[in-house]
């Protein structure tokens, strides 16, 4: 049987949660609930769970690069989604590889660290998705302290000024980790265009809330959503999936990404 050019396809390159709360589990789940088809490439397994990520298992980079381009052979998708890298040299790999597709959009979450706090990349990872990996997206969406981490910046005009100055097409910071009543999320896109969106906070913690949104976002991309619309979309979709959150184990919560549909 001949391959079905009408299906939507995201190629989701993350890591791999055991618990399902975040990662690439969590990319597949927030792919399929828009009505587009994951594809998955694992750059590192976790020791994970509810409560934190206690080791972290990189893959090689090149077993990471050759496990995309057998699918971009067989699947060619509509988009690209990328979370949790593990290491600057699959870092690097991915700039390559994104760099040979820049007609496909590519949005990036920056994985600096773990839901429950645990540092996932060190200085030559984040210098190497800064001057090699953001230039290559058309989104990357950071929370706050990431873009802080990434930008050098405070203030969040000025992480968002510093990261387009990268060559990304778009940032959208996220207010997940201020200690506020609502979730401000601001959208700033490189011609200038900014947007602001405020979410009621909910209460409790939960994990995998990034790769949520950023695959949704992916997700909707890749089915020729204009940028504010998806991210519009995915926001909805995401607080939603906070909001009928299920207990699976002792600590932060699980979206409940499927249920809600």
């Amino acid at each position: 049987m001949g391959l079905d050019l009408q299906l939507t396809r995201v190629l989701c390159i993350g890591g791999h949660d055991p618990s399902s709360g975040a990662g690439i589990i969590a990319d597949a789940e927030a792919v399929r609930a828009q009505g587009a088809f994951p594809l998955t490439v694992i750059t590192a397994l976790t020791e994970q769970d509810t409560c934190g990520l206690y080791r972290l298992h990189p893959q090689p980079p090149e077993h990471v690069i050759a496990h995309c381009l057998r699918l971009l052979d067989d699947s060619p998708p509509q988009a690209l989604k990328i979370g949790l890298i593990g290491m600057a040299a699959i870092a690097l790999a991915l700039a390559e590889l994104s760099a040979s597709l820049p007609e496909v959009p590519i949005v990036l979450d920056p994985v600096l660290a773990s839901g429950a706090g645990q540092s996932v990349a060190d200085r030559e990872l984040i210098a190497a998705l800064r001057d090699r990996l953001i230039p290559c997206c058309r989104l990357i969406a950071p929370n706050l302290p990431e873009a802080q981490a990434l930008s050098g910046a405070q203030a969040v005009e000025a992480c968002a000024e510093r990261l387009l100055e990268l060559g990304v097409g778009w940032v959208l910071i996220t207010g997940t980790h201020a200690d506020t009543p609502s979730v401000v999320n601001r959208l700033f896109g490189a011609d200038g265009s900014e947007q602001t969106w405020e979410w009621p906070r909910l209460a409790g913690q939960y994990h995998g809330s990034g790769c949520t949104l950023a695959s949704a976002i992916a997700a909707r991309l890749a089915r020729g959503q204009e940028m504010s619309e998806a991210v519009a979309a995915a926001q909805e979709y995401t607080w939603r999936s906070l909001a009928a959150a299920i207990q699976t184990g002792r600590c932060q919560s699980t979206p409940n990404r499927l249920d809600i549909l």
